[in-house]
């Protein structure tokens, strides 16, 4: 009874948390400003009073910056977690319904996909396409590609509940009755796998959170001038480059400490597990 209340404290701090997260990044515009905006009298300024993160090499609001950056980088994974889901139901459905060649060829390139690192296959794909795009292109770019290359995984396991499901009584005693294999997918199949797609959707999300930080933080992401967590991390990536002390830029670990922190969020209101 201790660890239930405990947990359930820890998952109200870590709604209150993220949602507060949230409210300060939809309504970016008012709480923080323009990201873009330079202030050319104030260029790597340390933090103050107006700017609470200080100021970047062109001037420009940190705080703003970040607050943009975070509705484009925890705002889109959903997105890229929803087509990667989608993509994975049709994979695995069709990989359980479609016969031994089809099932063989979906999960081996499945199997060809899981066997690649994903920051490798991202980095690979990604630095294929054209670079010098506008901004919110890239951000369809790098969110589509996330969801393209993270089917495979949850593809696996629908396909094993599929099976599962499929082999069940009462989807036998339904295919007596006459029902066609559409007929028995719509009313059997999918709502039976539908607590595994939501664990597939909820599990995934801070995955593509971290995976855009990195292609952000290599250049490959999200393209200027439109803020991304990865490209906030580019700043802390030059101040190491440069020789800094961390210590006397002790505020360009907002960012990281944000990151770690949704993720923390995420990971305790949406725990890895599947249903039983």
């Amino acid at each position: 009874m201790r660890a239930g209340l405990m947990r359930a404290t820890a998952r109200r701090a870590a709604g209150a948390v993220l949602g507060l997260v949230l409210l300060v990044s939809l309504s970016a515009e008012w709480v923080a400003g323009s990201p873009q905006q330079q202030h050319r009298e104030s260029v790597n300024e340390p933090p103050s009073a107006r700017f609470w993160l200080g100021t970047d090499a062109l001037g420009r609001d940190r705080f703003a910056r970040l607050a943009h950056g975070t509705r484009v980088s925890l705002l889109m994974a959903p997105a890229a977690a929803l087509l990667a889901v989608v993509c994975a139901a049709a994979a695995g459905c069709l990989a359980a319904t479609k016969g031994r060649a089809a099932d063989a060829a979906l999960m081996g390139a499945a199997d060809l996909t899981l066997s690649m690192p994903w920051l490798f296959l991202l980095l690979t794909v990604r630095a294929a396409l054209p670079l010098d795009v506008s901004s919110w292109v890239s951000i369809l770019i790098t969110f589509t590609l996330l969801g393209l290359v993270g089917w495979a995984a949850p593809a696996r396991v629908i396909r094993a509940q599929v099976l599962e499901v499929l082999a069940s009584d009462y989807v036998l005693a339904a295919r007596s009755r006459g029902l066609s294999r559409s007929q028995v997918l719509v009313r059997h199949v999918l709502p039976n796998t539908r607590p595994i797609l939501q664990a597939q959707f909820w599990s995934s999300l801070p995955l593509f959170v971290l995976a855009e930080a990195n292609l952000g933080l290599l250049g490959l992401g999200v393209a200027e001038p439109t803020p991304s967590w990865g490209a906030m991390l580019r700043e802390l990536e030059h101040c190491l480059a440069n020789g800094e002390a961390i210590a006397a830029n002790y505020w360009l670990l907002a960012t990281p400490a944000l990151i770690v922190l949704s993720i923390l969020s995420l990971s305790v209101l949406f725990p890895s597990r599947y249903p039983t």
